[in-house]
């Protein structure tokens, strides 16, 4: 027992012994005076006494009994704003004083004010925590009971938007993959999923945990982590070493065989003076050999620019003249009566970009859209099924502040096994296709933090669509 403890026992004590003695005596005063005939008033005054004497002691303990539930009631309910001071005329330290429980006011004024303090430090705690969930950069969301989807930090609100009330369901809005994914994982699981982010696809990896929330019990805490961008850039980083080493050894191995071809080509064109056939032929071979040597180094050349990394000069810019100038440039190559370009941009809608940069990519979509769309037009034709060759440039604004550029063509479209690998150095499914426009295209839209993909369209067709 505490010194605290020891002293508010030892008042009690003292303070109903008192009554106590106080009673008793009025009681044998009562005794006594009625034992005596004659006294008339000293037994009505010995009884007043000791009538007073149990009502005190009642008061006494009722007093502090009350005093005490009501100070358990107020901190069962949760008001810790209770106060046993004396200062309000209440039944405080002052009332208790007067019964010899001062001692009993402190000791409850203290406890309550350790639980103020405690419960300011403990809501002080859970904003520490509540803010530091919430400026975590992964998102967070939490699976509770009845699959009730709940986002727990700006992240997931962010990325999934805040909504109200979700279910598992919901979240299909933003890929049946991932909906059927974060079902399905389990503490301790990491999945490699896809979510649609603004409308593109993208590959994340999610993680859970499970916790038990006092009032919800078991809860699952799913981390979500978008990877498209990491993914692409290593990707991207792969394709660059591999170009440069294979340019690297290409151009040591040829330089001196372009160098040797030329000088044989020059001195046998000056030793054939026409009167030898087999100096004439091997004077066409080696001019052969001279001019392929040479297509294959400008060949490497060219590749060479895959492997610097575009320099963005950034600024703000109207979409819809962007659109005008490359509708110009496009038709000079590719006049209407062969190929018919459509564009359609919002008045007033700007996006911050390269120009030159995004003017290049564009043109290059432009160019290999009009190539498939012509293509199909005149396969067309020779069935006599005529269907006009037909190319659109659209952008639109898009949830989340993002801006959408489309390229659309009527042509054959792109098989779906090789719609990421067109998208490769070297690759190309044109004969005489380098492999470098889409590669570098796809450069410059990931250079500007956004994602270039390919589509097919109905019933026919292919759309490159673009986020920024």
């Amino acid at each position: 027992m505490t010194m605290l403890g020891t002293t508010l026992g030892r008042r009690f004590d003292l303070g109903l012994l008192l009554r106590l003695l106080e009673m008793l005596a009025a009681i044998a005063a009562f005794g006594w005076a009625l034992a005596r005939p004659g006294l008339y008033a000293t037994p009505l005054l010995a009884g007043l006494i000791t009538a007073a004497a149990g009502i005190e002691l009642w008061r006494f303990i009722r007093r502090t009994n009350f005093d005490v539930a009501r100070f358990v009631e107020a901190v069962r309910h949760g008001d810790l704003t209770a106060s046993f001071g004396g200062s309000d005329g209440g039944s405080g330290v002052g009332a208790f004083g007067s019964s010899g429980f001062a001692a009993l006011g402190e000791s409850l004024n203290a406890a309550i004010a350790q639980l103020r303090q405690m419960r300011a430090e403990t809501q002080d705690e859970n904003r520490y925590l509540l803010a530091l969930i919430d400026d975590v950069t992964s998102p967070l969301i939490s699976v509770g009971p009845g699959d009730a989807v709940q986002m727990l930090n700006k992240a997931a609100r962010r990325l999934l938007g805040s909504g109200g009330a979700l279910r598992l369901a919901d979240l299909a809005l933003h890929g049946k993959r991932f909906a059927v994914d974060v079902t399905a994982v389990r503490a301790g699981e990491r999945l490699t999923t896809e979510i649609s982010i603004g409308g593109a696809p993208a590959a994340a990896i999610i993680s859970a945990a499970e916790i038990r929330h006092p009032r919800d019990g078991l809860m699952r805490i799913i981390a979500v982590q978008p990877i498209q961008r990491e993914l692409d850039r290593a990707e991207l980083a792969a394709q660059t070493d591999l170009v440069r080493v294979l340019t690297h050894e290409i151009m040591n191995s040829l330089t001196p065989v372009t160098s040797l071809s030329a000088t044989a080509a020059s001195l046998i064109a000056a030793a054939d003076t026409g009167t030898d056939p087999a100096i004439g032929d091997a004077r066409a071979a080696i001019e052969t050999v001279a001019r392929r040597a040479e297509g294959i180094m400008h060949f490497v050349r060219t590749y060479r620019q895959l492997t610097r990394p575009p320099e963005l000069r950034l600024r703000r810019l109207e979409v819809l003249p962007l659109f005008t100038e490359l509708k110009r440039l496009f038709e000079s190559d590719w006049p209407p009566a062969r190929v018919m370009l459509t564009i359609i941009a919002p008045a007033g809608l700007s996006i911050e970009a390269d120009p030159d940069l995004l003017a290049q990519l564009l043109i290059n979509l432009l160019r290999n859209a009009a190539e498939a769309a012509a293509a199909r037009t005149a396969e067309a034709a020779t069935s006599h099924a005529v269907e006009a060759a037909c190319v659109e440039l659209i952008a639109s604004a898009e949830p989340g502040a993002r801006t959408v550029l489309d390229v659309i063509d009527n042509g054959a479209g792109v098989p779906e096994t090789l719609r990421q690998d067109i998208f490769l150095p070297f690759f190309s499914t044109k004969a005489e296709g380098t492999g470098v426009g889409l590669s570098l295209a796809r450069q410059i839209a990931l250079a500007h933090g956004g994602t270039l993909t390919c589509e097919p369209v109905l019933p026919h067709g292919t759309r490159f669509r673009l986020w920024l």
